[in-house]
């Protein structure tokens, strides 16, 4: 059940990316309201990742726009905030390909998630310099992110010996600690069993709900996306097909033939 309150938080205004001869996007235009969980869907090559690479600014040199409404309640263009301080304007995100630290405990990799705001420096932390308050403050969040993912049992173990399926929920558990405006999950299924991608399908919704955050995720699973999705937005070579509910878009005639198959 979408908890959007209509207020656009993410806005794409006419996105393009090319590397060389190749546009990844094209032309591509959407939103995300506050407090909806969308989807971002397309056969591979689609565009997808380039598309959640232009919103974090990892890459800077697309046309078009993409503003956010940021902490302050102010909407900013992104292409004006360095690619190490879109976290500081409130978006978080995870990667296809879990990236933790694995040599150090779960604790510090969730702590890692917190490093805009450590004034001392979060590496000073993980050494155990002197403590301070404001180490103190952010065990404490750490702490209680890891009891709400359910992980406190394995706080102190080190995130490399996890399963992972662990290791993914650890991954989240690192984007709640910079208190996100909105969180980007890059196939955050796959992977993953059937019980482990309900309990994962409860485990964002409660999120959105507890951290008042909105979502944006690519996920190849096609139940798990109509199952969690207030809307889905499908591209295919990068171009707009669609965007709409879950139902409607598995009616779409265009994303059926490009993405979900189309009945001979």
């Amino acid at each position: 059940m979408s908890k959007s309150n209509g207020r656009t938080i993410l806005a794409l205004d006419g996105v393009s990316m090319n590397f060389g001869g190749l546009k990844a996007v094209d032309s591509l235009s959407f939103e995300v309201k506050e407090g909806e969980i969308v989807g971002l869907i397309g056969p591979n090559g689609a565009g997808k990742t380039t598309v959640f690479n232009c919103i974090t600014q990892f890459y800077k040199n697309y046309t078009g726009s993409i503003t956010l409404l940021d902490r302050n309640g102010d909407t900013i263009d992104l292409r004006d905030v360095h690619v190490t301080k879109v976290i500081d304007k409130g978006i978080a995100r995870t990667f296809q390909n879990v990236e933790l630290v694995p040599d150090l405990s779960v604790l510090d990799n969730v702590l890692v998630g917190a490093h805009n705001q450590f004034k001392t420096g979060v590496i000073k932390h993980i050494l155990r310099f002197p403590a301070m308050k404001e180490e103190k403050r952010l065990r404490d969040k750490a702490l209680h992110v890891l009891g709400f993912m359910n992980l406190t049992a394995i706080k102190d173990l080190y995130a490399g010996g996890q399963p992972y399926g662990i290791r993914k929920k650890i991954e989240i558990a690192r984007t709640l600690m910079s208190e996100p405006k909105i969180i980007i999950l890059d196939e955050p299924a796959a992977g993953l069993n059937d019980s482990e991608t309900d309990e994962l399908e409860s485990l964002i919704y409660r999120i959105r709900d507890e951290f008042n955050t909105s979502i944006i995720l690519i996920e190849h699973d096609m139940g798990f996306v109509m199952n969690i999705c207030d809307r889905v937005c499908a591209i295919n070579f990068g171009k707009f097909l669609a965007m709409d509910t879950p139902k409607k878009i598995q009616a779409h005639p265009d994303v059926q033939e490009a993405y979900l198959g189309k009945d001979d």
